[in-house]
């Protein structure tokens, strides 16, 4: 019996509608699938489409599809077309929108954000809300895979907008969601609760519980940055007529006090076609000099400094290979007194033929974890990210196990490390960033 990917995946090449064509399966769940549609020429955007078996809920879903697609604020994902088809035999729904290379959600596995970096998350996922909710819709499934990097702007996802009081099938819920939602329905003030979990998540690394017991909470919080542990535990009240609105927070963000002033107030607000017919836009309110949370965490912390080394870099005798000199800074002084991180001694790179880049559309990212014995060789190494392709995933993993490095050191005795490799696979050349895990 197939999987669901597997089921999915067979779509691949095939052409939804006479006019979108499945270039590439991306991601996929037992509910839906998203395809990248767009970018088949040089110039073309990318686009990407995700497809949904048509259900009872068809009209509903496709009637809040058009109503999405005719906001327009700089931090939420664009709708650009929706509709119906049969793809071998099974009708399925379609919406199409702007590609995003980047969620939030990747960056957990390898770090925790820093405050100043989830402050800048925080704003714009604020104004979003905001937004959202003055003009009567939830955005209903906040968490981190759902907050998105389009070049060098973070956006919320928009595919899944509801009107306040929508009940969730149980099947679809996640920890993310708030209490109150299984009985209740989506409101604003149940975004507000998964903002506040998603902020834990990501200053944390620790995926939510279902259910927290007020000791766990508390001891969660502990682990929070002070600058935003205030904001946190208004987000997580369990009364949601005390949780914060979305403009209340963005007040506190400007110095102002923030109010409990229940976000299930905006539940009344009329939603305006008169509004909704024209582009409505929101000014960005962003700091120039530092980048939104998700590109600072990809280009400087979450990589060490040096720069990424290209499969088009000098490389010594041995095909595939480049030795790094033992002077090249591939991880970041420890803060723990004894500790000597180890460094890259010999990358090798991944045996892509220039034919198989070819066949790239935007990027393939994968992702390697190794564990380094104290001499420095690689004992074992398993995908962390294996992407939507077999191939380059093959190709990533064999190079991986080739690396060498210098040794990390606890008090000058040599020990064991664990590294993380980000490959990224494109047209032009193939990439990779090293990450000492440990020690």
């Amino acid at each position: 019996m197939k999987s669901a990917t597997e089921h999915w995946k067979q779509w691949e090449g095939q052409l939804a509608d006479g006019k979108f064509p499945l270039r590439r399966w991306l991601a996929s769940s037992d509910h839906s699938a998203v395809f990248l549609t767009g970018g088949g020429g040089p110039n073309a955007p990318q686009t990407v489409i995700k497809l949904i078996p048509e259900d009872q809920e068809a009209s509903a879903r496709t009637s809040l599809w058009a109503d999405a697609g005719k906001l327009s604020h700089p931090h939420l994902i664009r709708l650009l077309g929706h509709g119906r088809c049969t793809i071998d035999g099974t009708p399925v729904l379609y919406v199409v929108m702007e590609y995003a290379e980047e969620n939030l959600a990747e960056i957990i596995p390898v770090r925790a954000l820093s405050a100043d970096e989830a402050l800048e998350m925080l704003r714009p996922t604020a104004e979003a809300l905001a937004f959202l909710h003055r003009y009567g819709f939830v955005h209903s499934r906040i968490k981190p895979a759902n907050i998105l990097a389009v070049g060098d702007n973070l956006k919320l996802s928009s595919d899944g907008l509801c009107r306040p009081g929508k009940v969730q099938d149980a099947k679809l819920s996640t920890p993310y969601d708030a209490p109150e939602v299984a009985t209740s329905g989506f409101t604003p003030a149940s975004d507000i609760w998964s903002l506040g979990t998603s902020l834990v998540s990501v200053l944390t690394q620790s995926e939510p519980k279902n259910k927290r017991t007020d000791k766990e909470l508390d001891a969660v919080l502990q682990r929070v940055p002070n600058q935003l542990r205030r904001i946190v535990q208004q987000c997580l009240q369990n009364d949601p007529t005390k949780r914060p609105s979305a403009a209340s927070i963005l007040q506190e963000l400007s110095g102002q006090p923030i109010r409990s002033d229940a976000a299930n107030a905006d539940l009344a607000a009329p939603v305006r076609q008169r509004h909704l017919g024209r582009q409505i836009v929101i000014p960005i309110i962003v700091v120039a000099a530092v980048l939104i949370a998700i590109l600072i965490a990809r280009r400087s912390t979450t990589y060490p400094p040096s720069s990424p080394v290209s499969q088009n870099q000098p490389q010594n005798s041995q095909p595939g290979t480049y030795t790094s000199p033992s002077t090249e800074p591939t991880s970041k002084p420890s803060a723990h007194p004894g500790v000597v991180p180890g460094s890259v001694l010999n990358r090798v790179m991944p045996d892509v033929s220039p034919e198989a880049r070819h066949t790239i559309t935007g990027h393939i990212k994968i992702n390697v974890e190794l564990n380094v014995d104290d001499s420095g060789n690689v004992s074992s190494a398993r995908l962390k990210t294996s992407g939507p392709s077999k191939y380059f995933s093959s190709r990533a993993l064999a190079a991986a196990r080739q690396w060498k490095f210098t040794p990390a050191q606890v008090n000058g005795a040599h020990v064991p490390s664990e590294w993380l490799l980000r490959f990224q696979f494109a047209r032009p050349a193939v990439q990779v960033s090293p990450t000492e895990l440990k020690p």
